[in-house]
């Protein structure tokens, strides 16, 4: 029998996705304040692989973060639900009451063999944690290279994702052999 071991800790990641700038900078603003600098950023990369995210307006981008403090893997419910209140608290800031929302941040946290992303939504391939929160993955590291599934979002197999979490695994890697 195996005996119980908590794993390392996780690198924390957060998408943000808008068509506001100003948005993009509060939100970076207040994810610092909560989770510590970060370490590791996209440019602002070009979104238009699904008309889901209508609402949040035209010509969107999405921007993606890591953070230097790495979290307990279980802490990834208490981000999601803190982000998605963020969510609600910068939508309702925008006075445009007939938006139903403005930005979208989606968290998820690395590990040197996975990429995982948040979600309140249940579907076949997401385990749930705790909370209202599932977990889903979206790349395996197999062959020195993140692999995606076939469930993995359209950005997410785009090749500015997978440098940003090759990036961001050295990174990782480096934190947790220290």
């Amino acid at each position: 029998m195996a005996e119980p071991t908590v794993p390392p800790r996780a690198k924390l990641f957060i998408g943000v996705l808008t068509a506001r700038e100003d948005l993009l900078l509060m939100t970076e603003e207040r994810l610092v304040r909560r989770y510590g600098a970060i370490d590791f950023r996209t440019r602002k990369l070009p979104f238009s692989h699904t008309d889901y995210y209508d609402s949040i307006g035209r010509n969107l981008f999405k921007v993606l973060y890591s953070f230097e403090r790495l979290i307990p893997r279980e802490d990834i419910v208490t981000v999601k639900l803190a982000t998605n209140r963020l969510e609600k608290k910068i939508t309702a800031r925008t006075r445009e009451k007939d938006a139903p929302r403005r930005i979208n941040i989606d968290p998820g946290y690395l590990t040197l063999s996975n990429v995982y992303l948040a979600s309140c939504k249940e579907f076949f391939h997401r385990t749930y944690l705790w909370r209202g929160v599932y977990l889903e993955n979206e790349y395996r590291y197999v062959g020195r290279r993140f692999q995606p599934w076939e469930w993995t979002y359209p950005d997410y197999r785009k090749m500015e994702y997978l440098d940003f979490f090759h990036q961001v695994r050295a990174i990782y890697r480096k934190q947790i052999e220290n």
